[in-house]
Parts: C-alpha cells; structure tokens; sequence
C-alpha cells in the first residue's frame, strides 16, 4: 500500500467514525434513540471530560493496566517454563496431561468465585483470575512452537552433544518464537477481558469498576465511556505486543 492509498484509506476511516458521530447524535437529539439506551456522543465526552479531570478515569485505567500485566506476567513466565518441560520430558507431559486437560476448559471467569473465596476480594484474586485467562493460550502456542521445531535441529544438537540449557535457548525458545509471540497476543486479550470481568464483581477502582458503577448510578455515559475504554486500550496492547512481536521476529 502506497502514501497516496494509506491517506486514502485513513480518510474513509476517519469519515465513517464521524459519520457514524453525526447521526448517533442527530438521533438521540431528536429523541429517535432513548437517552437512558445510548446518550449523545456529547454526553459521553463530557463525562469523560469531568472523570480526567479528577483523575479518576486515569486511576481506573492504571489500576486495571496494573493487574493485568501482573496476571500476564505470571502467566507468561509459567506458560513458556511448563510448555518447555511438557516438550522435552515425556515424564513431566504424562504427569500434567490430566490435569491440564481437566482444568484448560473451564472458562477464566468461571475461577471467579472460588478465587474470591480463597483468596478474598483484593488483588491477589483478580491476578489469579488474569492468569487463568492468560495461561492455556501461552501454553498450547509454546507446546505447538517447539514440537514443530525442524528435526534436523534436534539432531545436529544431539550429535554435538549440546547442553541441555544452551540446546534450550539457542534452539528450542528461537524455534518456537512465532508461537509463543502468537500465544503471547492471545493470552493479553484474554487477560484483559478478565480483569475488566473481575471488577466487575469485586472491586473499587478498575474500568470494571466503573462499568458497574455506571449501572447501579443508572448512568448510561459513564457505562459507554467504559465500554469505549475498554475497547480502545485493548487494542492499543494489541498494537503494542504486535511491534514488539514484528522487531523479536525480525526475520
């Protein structure tokens, strides 16, 4: 795609969003759309406005950015560890294979409740329920990476009697890299889907927080303004992670 058909493209975009502005607002000034379904897009600036201005919004928005990158962190570094001892030892595979399958369907939400009973309503239950989120999509990416890893890699190391730790760095993690950057990307959107969930239900401070608040206060633009934060903050993670993704695999 060249300059001229990326201006171009960008200025549909940017024309579609202020098309789709202009009627939502025509709409619910005329009384087509009711205020307390969808308030006017003006409505729901000002309550952004009014929440930046406090730096409320911004404390709901770090909080929620905090846990998640908590429950991602764990979850990763546990995800990539076990992936890589499931690969490599049939042992360890045969061990965990039970219980991984019990526990991989049961959706991260569904961990909600019993991790508010063991761990109660502060932060280590919603970390919890971030890394359940996050785990399986990291784990099964790392698995799938290094068991596609050419086999003639494998050989060579072996007939070179490379140590197990350098075998692993120099061989199986580059080798799986694409996969695990794909779980990686996965496993975020989950995390961030689940923090949001997790506020929902036990919290004080969160964009969870605010989407129930908004509801219990009967505020349909403090809900929307949520709604739109979560959106567009998971898309700029995504955006992120996808740099980060392009400049690790740079080949």
């Amino acid at each position: 795609m060249n300059n001229t058909e990326k201006i171009s493209f960008i200025a549909k975009y940017f024309g579609l969003v202020v098309l789709i502005i202009v009627v939502w607002e025509y709409s619910s000034q005329h009384g087509y759309i009711a205020p307390y379904m969808l308030p006017a897009p003006h409505k729901i600036l000002n309550t952004l406005v009014q929440t930046a201005a406090s730096y409320v919004l911004f404390q709901n928005i770090w909080v929620s950015i905090v846990r998640v990158f908590s429950g991602f962190a764990l979850a990763a570094l546990a995800a990539i560890v076990i992936g890589v001892l499931i690969s490599l030892s049939r042992n360890f595979e045969i061990i965990t294979r039970l219980i991984l399958q019990l526990l991989k369907p049961i959706p991260p939400i569904a961990w909600i409740p019993i991790a508010i009973l063991w761990l109660g309503i502060g932060e280590p239950s919603k970390v919890f329920v971030i890394f359940m989120g996050a785990f399986f999509p990291i784990l099964l990416n790392t698995v799938g990476g290094i068991r596609q890893i050419d086999d003639r890699y494998v050989e060579v190391s072996r007939n070179f009697e490379v140590p197990r730790g350098k075998f692993i760095k120099k061989v199986v993690i580059p080798g799986a890299l694409p996969q695990i950057m794909t779980g990686l990307r996965v496993g975020l959107g989950n995390a961030w889907i689940c923090v949001v969930a997790a506020e929902m239900i036990a919290a004080t401070q969160g964009i969870g927080y605010m989407l129930m608040d908004g509801r219990q206060l009967a505020q349909p633009d403090k809900v929307i303004l949520a709604m739109l934060l979560v959106g567009v903050i998971g898309k700029l993670m995504d955006d992120i992670l996808g740099k980060i993704e392009n400049k690790v695999l740079y080949w």
